[in-house]
This record gives structure tokens, C-alpha cells and sequence, in this order.
């Protein structure tokens, strides 16, 4: 069976101006990964690794002066790549919905949570707005929040964060899309309120029979949510596999690190913090990108990066620790 999304070899460079010169950000440099229908895959990395860019680049709204220069977003067969705008239009919010990290800069003030709820269904003519108003107040209740009748009249102001987002949920699945992207969606919420959004998307994919890309840096919500995992270094996929496969049996010394972080790993003694600094996505070295800050570096790594390694079937890593030396 394809799989519903099919990304290959993504690229994506923001040109700034540093010191009176033009340099290129490789934010996004050259990912593949596939979400299968109805799974859930969760994308995991530090911030500033290129996550939320990967999600933007997908559905093609990635703000100058970033661009896609290079590989393949295949979606329900289609490329997006190559589509035009209006034809991309179709897509955005039709068949691929998305959950933004900030619910109330992602949500406009002037406009009730009604209205905007029963926008995708208005703009993609799938209801009249008599209807798509009912329709918003059924989708409030479906992402259980409290008198949803009464808080469809409300601004956004007037709802707590928790609301808030809940409200961008019910508008990301009004139009019944194949693929949810989730960027970061708990971030700005406390822990209670998390764990009551994690359940609510995990409801909704039962529900509606969706596929969701799960953008987050919190492992413990990849493993309480993820079907499988992708972790982020740098632009780059350096491990991808099931996620209990990837947490138990870590192959990359960058997944390594991220694990041995966690609060709580070894009680009583202080954090292992992973040593050095996230490279300057401008000035990548030429071989693997966590080399400078690796404890299994070796001389092959400063030279180019890895391949992708294929552990099993499902598992795959780029690191040399899994391939002969050559």
C-alpha cells in the first residue's frame, strides 16, 4: 500500500543577509519520511532544527525569504511541489488540516470561533454558512468544549488556551481531511491541559479516521501518542522507526543523548545535558552534522555525512556506527 504522504528529499533554504553578505539557511535539508494512513508519526527534535519548517513546506507555506529548493511532497499521489496555488489551495484545509503552535496568534480576533470553525467549510463549498454554522457548533462538541452553542459566538480572547486550541483542532477537521499536522500543539499549555489535548487527538484519529504528523520536542508525548518516530538533527532525518523500537533500542548517539536528558532517567543525579551547541544551519560542517558534539566521532564522520542505514525493515539511522568502513 503508498503511503498517504511521501516526502522525498525535501529541501528548503532561507537566504538572509549576515555581515553585509547573502548566506543560505539550509533549514530543511533534504528529508524524507511517510506517514501511512491512519498512523500516527511523530517528528522530534531540538528547536531550530527544522521541524516546524518541514511541516510549513508541506503544505507550501513556508514565508519568504524561504523557499523549497529541491525533492518531492507526494500526497494522495499527488506531488504539491508541482501543483498551483488554487489547486494547493484545495488541499490546505480540504485534505490536509493543520494544528498551529500558537492558537491565539493562529486565530483572528476580530472573527468569532464559530465563524472561523465553519470558514474551511464555507470556502471549500462544502456547506452553505447556515449550515456550516450548525456544522461549527457540532464540531465544538465533538472536541468537548464546555457549551459549545454559546462559545461559538465568543472571540478568541474570551477562550483559556486550552479552548483555544481545541477550537483550532475542530476548525483543522471540519472539512473531514486524510491528514492532520499537529506543530508543537501542547507547547503553550500546562500539564493538565496537555495530557486532556493529547487524549483529544488520539479520540479524533479513532473518530475520523486520520492520519496525524505530530511535531513536537517532548518525547513523552511521542511515546504516549506516536506509532512511530522521526528524530530531527540539523534539517536532517537522522533516525526513523517504531517508536517503541526507537526509545528502547536508540541507534543514533544524537537519540541517545535526548534520552539520557530526560528528567528522570537516572534519579538522583544531575541532568546529562548533550555537550556543545546546535551548528549554525548557514555553516553546517561538510561530514555529520552532530560529529562536533558526538562521544562516538569518528575520522569518516568530518567528511561527508551518512547515508541512511537500514537497522530492519522499518528502522533506519544515519550514522557510520552502522556501516562498515570504507
Amino acid at each position: 500500500m503508498h503511503p498517504l504522504l511521501d516526502v522525498r528529499g525535501l529541501r528548503t533554504a532561507f537566504v538572509v543577509a549576515r555581515g553585509g553578505a547573502a548566506r543560505t539557511v539550509r533549514a530543511v535539508d533534504g528529508v524524507s519520511l511517510q506517514v501511512r494512513r491512519g498512523e500516527t508519526l511523530g517528528l522530534v527534535g531540538e528547536s531550530g532544527c527544522g521541524k516546524s519548517v518541514t511541516a510549513l513546506s508541506i503544505i507550501r507555506l513556508v514565508q519568504a525569504p524561504g523557499r523549497i529548493t529541491g525533492g518531492a511532497v507526494v500526497f494522495e499521489g499527488r506531488d504539491l511541489t508541482l501543483l498551483t496555488e488554487p489547486e494547493m489551495q484545495r488541499v490546505r484545509g480540504a485534505r490536509i488540516g493543520f494544528v498551529f503552535q500558537e492558537p491565539m496568534t493562529a486565530l483572528n480576533p476580530v472573527f468569532t470561533i464559530g465563524d472561523q470553525v465553519a470558514e474551511s467549510l464555507v470556502v471549500h463549498g462544502l456547506a452553505t454558512r447556515a449550515a456550516a454554522r450548525t456544522r461549527a457548533v457540532e464540531l465544538l462538541e465533538a472536541v468537548r468544549i464546555p457549551e459549545p452553542a454559546k462559545r461559538a459566538g465568543d472571540y478568541p480572547h474570551q477562550l483559556s488556551g486550552g479552548m483555544r486550541q481545541r477550537a483550532l483542532i475542530a476548525a483543522a477537521i471540519s472539512c473531514r481531511p486524510s491528514l492532520l499536522i499537529a506543530d508543537e500543539p501542547t507547547t503553550a499549555l500546562d500539564v493538565t491541559i496537555q495530557a486532556e489535548i493529547l487524549d483529544l487527538l488520539r479520540e479524533m484519529r479513532a473518530q475520523f479516521g486520520l492520519a496525524l504528523l505530530l511535531i513536537t520536542h517532548d518525547l513523552g508525548v511521542v511515546a504516549h501518542l506516536a506509532d512511530r518516530v522521526a528524530i530531527m538533527y540539523a534539517g536532517r532525518i537522522v533516525e526513523e522507526g517504531p517508536t517503541a523500537t526507537v526509545l528502547s533500542q536508540p541507534a543514533h548517539p544524537y537519540t541517545r543523548g535526548l534520552l539520557r536528558s530526560l528528567p528522570g532517567s537516572a534519579p538522583g543525579t544531575r541532568l546529562r545535558a548533550i555537550p556543545g551547541a546546535v551548528p549554525d544551519l548557514s555553516a553546517l560542517p561538510a561530514g555529520c552534522a552532530f560529529s562536533p558534539r558526538c562521544g562516538d566521532r569518528e575520522a569518516r564522520c568530518d567528511q561527508r555525512p551518512p547515508e541512511p542505514t537500514a537497522l530492519d525493515p522499518d528502522h533506519h539511522t544515519r550514522c557510520y556506527l552502522h556501516t562498515k568502513a570504507g
